[in-house]
């Protein structure tokens, strides 16, 4: 919704691929897309699965999900919407989408350290004091955490 929304309002200064390299662009942002696509849904059927709720703040998980892509990194789920933002960035070779998701970073750093981290704390206490100090937020671990 949101690189909609800015794909149409700076329609007029965003950048775009040049004619000759456009199919190029459009086939790796494609192909980043649905990457990004494939980890978010893997992270949500964990969440359904293993977890047994959804991200919505009415349902939160009732376990932590510590399997999967959560072995190598704390936030998977993030790390596949960032992707799926930077494949839109570079399907449009759009300027503004890549400054969006460089925003979208930044905001879910800020949020993860002040609010997520500490609500799942409360949540899960010793258990995900473990994984949290085993496992990294953004950069995942070479090997997987087997906690």
């Amino acid at each position: 919704m949101i690189p909609r929304w800015l794909l149409r309002g700076y329609a007029a200064t965003d950048t775009h691929w040049p004619t000759q390299t456009s199919t190029i662009g459009r086939v790796a942002g494609a192909a980043v897309f649905l990457a990004g696509f494939a980890l978010f849904a893997w992270c949500l059927s964990l969440f359904a699965r293993i977890g047994k709720g959804t991200l919505a703040p009415w349902d939160p998980t009732q376990r932590l999900v510590v399997v999967g892509p959560y072995r190598y990194v704390r936030n998977p789920m993030i790390t596949g919407v960032v992707t799926m933002l930077i494949g839109e960035a570079l399907f449009h070779g759009s300027r503004v989408l890549a400054i969006w998701a460089a925003t979208f970073i930044a905001l879910n750093s800020v949020y993860f350290i002040a609010l997520e981290e500490p609500g799942l704390e409360h949540r899960f206490g010793d258990d995900y004091r473990r994984y949290k100090a085993a496992v990294p937020r953004w950069i995942p671990r070479r090997t997987p955490w087997n906690g």
